[in-house]
């Protein structure tokens, strides 16, 4: 979830932990079976900090799927189309 609250942070993903402006190095790619098809993910970001608090709260629902570098997640192709998601 990028919240574009300023210049900076459109141009820099920020954390998704509720309160952290730290600048996001992971993605947290998840779907709710209930809502969305299987192919389908949603993204969260992550900061060092709070990436475990983030993939344990998504796990313990059976909703993550995938936790990979922001880096990595931005070279994989179609990127760009998932980044409404966040």
């Amino acid at each position: 979830m990028i919240n574009p609250e300023s210049a900076e942070s459109a141009d820099t993903p920020i954390c998704s932990a509720k309160g952290c402006r730290a600048a996001a190095v992971w993605v947290l790619a998840w779907n709710n079976p209930k809502l969305h098809t299987p192919e389908r993910r949603k993204t969260w970001l992550a900061c060092e900090e709070h990436r475990e608090h983030l993939s344990q709260f998504l796990g313990v629902r059976g909703f993550l799927k995938d936790v990979v570098s922001l880096a990595e997640w931005e070279a994989r192709p179609g990127a760009e189309d998932s980044a409404a998601d966040r």
